[in-house]
């Protein structure tokens, strides 16, 4: 039987575990948007995961989201991320950086020149962003043309070989929690009448020319996708998730990608294993679980259900956390008013067993 503390070959490259440590914002971006010191202190402590996936890292200016949140589109971007990688490698980790174009999810504020955010169609969502100066309301996106959604493909590109040139062992593409990828899929959002929008195979194709552009430039065995279905974060109305995702994974797996990351944003694991069975890769899954997400989601690796669990709140707290799930505990419970922004407080002072 294989369990969580087998190792795993993810298209050539041996993770030490089954334990993938999740993407998470946590706003302690340098000037810049760069990795600072603390960063590389932040994920080197967590570097026993079999895989650390980043916090969402914008693959180009447009494409922030959140107030300190990092890029890699600068030359000062990707050097100031080879002191987090050769930190986690020298501590025997393995790391992919998660591209994430926020798409509607910004503020002009975050943007150069007061840019308004953009998106595949002109649909504001609700709530407020998390901007420099606080939380302001979100404002309605521009539409992207279609050459401009050429461009943005090729920033993904771009930006996943900075990552390569950074020293990341590769990339995740965010196509999930509403952000532009996520955007393109969704049929509430996406309203266009192109070659961008309408049928599941328009609106598919965004996320697979975007992830094929990334094995392109970085090769497949280093590229990866997050998806969420029937996800309903920031307000994007994922309503044909059995239609969407079914086509867009048998659009994938042809492409042989490192692996493909589905988040459980609701009782959907019947799609989950449906897509499981599609997907001949690696599966990666962040579960949705009944009681707390501990080490009794290990199972899930031992049913066959995914080749690798991640864990995000609960890595957060516990940078020690393979180790944790192999005891069974005890785990630091986490700090809700220190997840965005600060310093290391809450981000590098957890203590280990």
């Amino acid at each position: 039987m294989t369990t969580a503390f087998d190792p795993l070959d993810l298209s050539g490259t041996r993770l030490a575990n089954r334990i993938a440590m999740a993407p998470m914002t946590r706003s302690r971006a340098g000037e810049g948007g760069t990795a600072t010191e603390l960063t590389a202190a932040y994920y080197a402590q967590r570097a026993s995961a079999g895989l650390i996936i980043t916090e969402g890292i914008q693959p180009s200016a447009v494409g922030q989201g959140y107030a300190w949140t990092p890029g890699l589109h600068s030359a000062e971007q990707i050097a100031s991320w080879r002191t987090v990688t050769d930190a986690v490698h020298a501590a025997g980790g393995t790391i992919f950086a998660q591209l994430m174009h926020a798409g509607r999810i910004s503020h002009p504020s975050l943007l150069p020149d007061g840019q308004a955010p953009v998106a595949p169609s002109a649909v504001a969502p609700e709530g407020k962003a998390f901007t420099n100066e606080g939380f302001q309301d979100f404002t309605t996106p521009r539409e992207l043309t279609a050459e401009e959604i050429r461009e943005t493909v090729a920033d993904f590109a771009a930006a996943a070989r900075g990552a390569v040139e950074a020293g990341f062992d590769g990339v995740e593409l965010h196509g999930a929690n509403g952000y532009l990828i996520h955007q393109f899929l969704a049929p509430g959002v996406n309203l266009r009448t192109d070659e961008w929008g309408g049928s599941v195979e328009n609106r598919i194709r965004f996320a697979v020319e975007a992830v094929k552009a990334v094995a392109e430039a970085i090769g497949p065995e280093r590229t990866a996708l997050r998806i969420s279905p029937g996800n309903p974060y920031n307000s994007i109305g994922d309503g044909d998730a059995l239609d969407t995702y079914p086509a867009l994974v048998d659009a994938l797996d042809p492409l042989g990608i490192a692996y493909l990351h589905v988040l459980e944003a609701g009782d959907i694991r019947e799609v989950t294993t449906d897509l499981r069975k599609r997907f001949s890769g690696t599966f990666v899954l962040n579960a949705l679980t009944e009681g707390p997400t501990d080490h009794t989601s290990l199972r899930l690796i031992e049913d066959g259900v995914a080749d690798l669990v991640s864990f995000g709140a609960l890595f957060l707290a516990n940078p020690d956390l393979p180790a944790r799930l192999k005891a069974e505990g005890p785990y630091n419970a986490p700090d809700p008013s220190s997840f965005f922004g600060g310093d290391a407080k809450g981000y590098t002072d957890y203590p280990a067993l």
